[in-house]
């Protein structure tokens, strides 16, 4: 029979390790909250931001919380609903898009490109403009500033061939792309274009890519159907 001391002794032990066990739990949630709040302050875009700011606060309130650091708690939890906010009216704003059809050699499209370079290059490292006369150009405009720039060769097949798909970093939430194939759609299926073609460039841009629609069609080369 297990005599009281002993008894005691294993309720210590089993208290200490248990405790011992929660510290190093409450000091996991402290790192990672410090991590992903240090994380959110390398983003250019900013729904990106705000969600990964939201869930960096919302960690670092419950370690507050937790510890008793009451003012860390309230603190985080009052960012945890600015972001929270702020991001309700990133989601329910309305935005206006538009397409801004420019000719090939256009200016002011030559110095955006020039000027956008270095980051155009991390999507699309082989981009090279060189226009044809196949060449279509366009400024992608939201709530009347540009946002983006699109560029694609007409070949015989009636099918596009995009060269380049670029969005600025605080635009880059998906709604440029569903615009601007929505826009391609209604413009040359008239014409008697049934597809576009794409080749990703990286696995965000694959993954860019099958959110719109695209289907893949061997190697890097994705296809969508204009209906």
């Amino acid at each position: 029979m297990i005599s009281a001391f002993k008894l005691q002794t294993l309720l210590v032990n089993l208290l200490s390790n248990t405790l011992t066990m929660s510290s190093n739990i409450l000091e996991w949630i402290g790192y990672s909250a410090s991590v992903i709040i240090a994380l959110s302050m390398t983003m250019s875009s900013i729904v990106k931001f705000r969600w990964i700011n939201f869930t960096g606060a919302l960690l670092f309130s419950i370690y507050g919380f937790l510890i008793g650091a009451w003012p860390v708690g309230f603190l985080n939890g009052f960012i945890v609903l600015t972001d929270a906010y702020y991001l309700y009216l990133i989601y329910s704003k309305k935005e206006t898009f538009e397409i801004l059809e420019v000719r090939p050699e256009n200016r002011y499209l030559i110095r955006f490109l020039d000027f956008h370079q270095k980051d155009i290059h991390k999507f699309f490292p082989g981009f090279n403009y060189t226009p044809t006369e196949n060449t279509i150009s366009f400024l992608v405009l939201r709530n009347m500033a540009v946002a983006g720039v699109f560029i694609a060769q007409k070949n015989d097949t009636k099918a596009l061939e995009v060269e380049l798909d670029y969005v600025l970093p605080e635009y880059r939430d998906f709604k440029n792309g569903r615009f601007v194939y929505y826009w391609l759609s209604q413009k040359f299926a008239e014409s008697g274009f049934t597809r576009v073609w794409a080749k990703a460039c990286s696995k965000s841009h694959k993954k860019y890519l099958l959110r719109l629609g695209f289907t893949e069609s061997g190697g890097d080369h994705f296809l969508k159907i204009l209906e």
